[in-house]
């Protein structure tokens, strides 16, 4: 097939490409989020083709994989077609309810297309379907893949490691205020895009806490598996692919017990609690005890592999596609 979509989430697309399908990405002239295009700072396959968002309507499209609102305007703007009417369309949700400008709170966050029936949604977690309003939209639940970049942890460095991206705007969403508990107890490596000001909006000791802003995929792969322990402080999100990413690297989780982590993280690969304290207690034993943070990491990597392989992941995707172009 023909696929349409928008890079919107690399590291989900970074999955999603690996398939057996062309896909074609809008972009525009100055590559906005309209029109991003290819991905900078991941490694995608030739099949993944950036095409001029005013060419589109000369394209051959057999689906389109939309994945905010503003994409349906953009079909009807640029194709001059109609997802789920004149344009096989699936609505990927990527993101916890209430997070959305149009969502409404939690729990009766409504989704924008809850009032269609004629293109369904994908959630990429239960906790999503679940805690969201569906209407009367159909729904699935694809769950995440991962291109597993192997087992790498070697916990070298008795340091905590956490992937955000914008802790700073973001807030207590992502858990920036827990982030002088967990330096308290431990150095903290930050990874992620938008990092600009975390010390002094949090009073983080530079000396205590680094910052590593918007590495390469592999890169920062490579940094996370020398790190002891994997901490996710995160405590509304779908579910941090970095936390999956993590596991494959075969690295011990310490975790919020929140949203769909409960059913990602099992007990063997570490420890989810709702307390900060006892996940400060539970950074400080990986710290001390390499043995027991070798061990807990083997488990996340199993538990990783079979629920979130890559495999399992394009096969439901595929028929997914092929029940909505039938």
């Amino acid at each position: 097939m023909k696929i349409l979509l928008w890079h919107v989430h690399g590291s989900w697309t970074t999955a999603f490409v690996q398939g057996r399908h062309e896909y074609l990405l809008p972009v525009t002239p100055d590559r906005d989020a309209d029109g991003l295009g290819r991905a900078r700072t991941w490694d995608w396959p030739a099949s993944v083709r950036e095409v001029p968002h005013d060419r589109l309507r000369t394209e051959h499209v057999d689906v389109v994989v939309l994945q905010r609102t503003r994409d349906l305007e953009l079909v009807r703007e640029w194709l001059g077609r109609e997802p789920g009417v004149d344009l096989p369309a699936v609505f990927l949700e990527h993101n916890a309810p209430g997070t959305g400008p149009e969502d409404g709170p939690v729990p009766d966050a409504r989704h924008p297309l809850a009032d269609r029936d004629d293109v369904p949604i994908a959630h990429v977690t239960h906790f999503n379907r679940l805690f969201y309003d569906n209407g009367r939209a159909p729904t699935t639940v694809i769950e995440h893949g991962i291109v597993d970049p192997g087992e790498r942890w070697t916990g070298e460095l008795a340091r905590a490691a956490v992937v955000v991206n914008e802790p700073v705007r973001r807030g207590r969403t992502t858990g920036g205020d827990l982030l002088p508990g967990l330096a308290a107890v431990a150095p903290v490596d930050v990874f992620g895009m938008g990092l600009a000001g975390l010390h002094e909006r949090y009073g983080l000791d530079p000396g205590r806490v680094a910052l590593h802003d918007d590495p390469p995929q592999h890169a920062m792969h490579a940094e996370l598996a020398r790190r002891r322990v994997y901490v996710h402080p995160v405590r509304w999100t779908s579910l941090g692919l970095s936390l999956l990413e993590a596991m494959h690297l075969g690295m011990p989780v310490v975790a919020l017990a929140t949203t769909e982590a409960v059913e990602a993280v099992p007990a063997a690969a570490g420890v989810l609690s709702t307390r900060p304290e006892v996940l400060w207690d539970a950074v400080r034993t990986f710290l001390h005890d390499e043995e027991a943070a070798r061990l807990a990491g083997k488990a996340a990597r199993a538990a990783a592999l079979d629920r979130y392989g890559l495999a399992r992941f394009l096969r439901e995707w595929d028929e997914l596609l092929a029940e909505v172009t039938r």
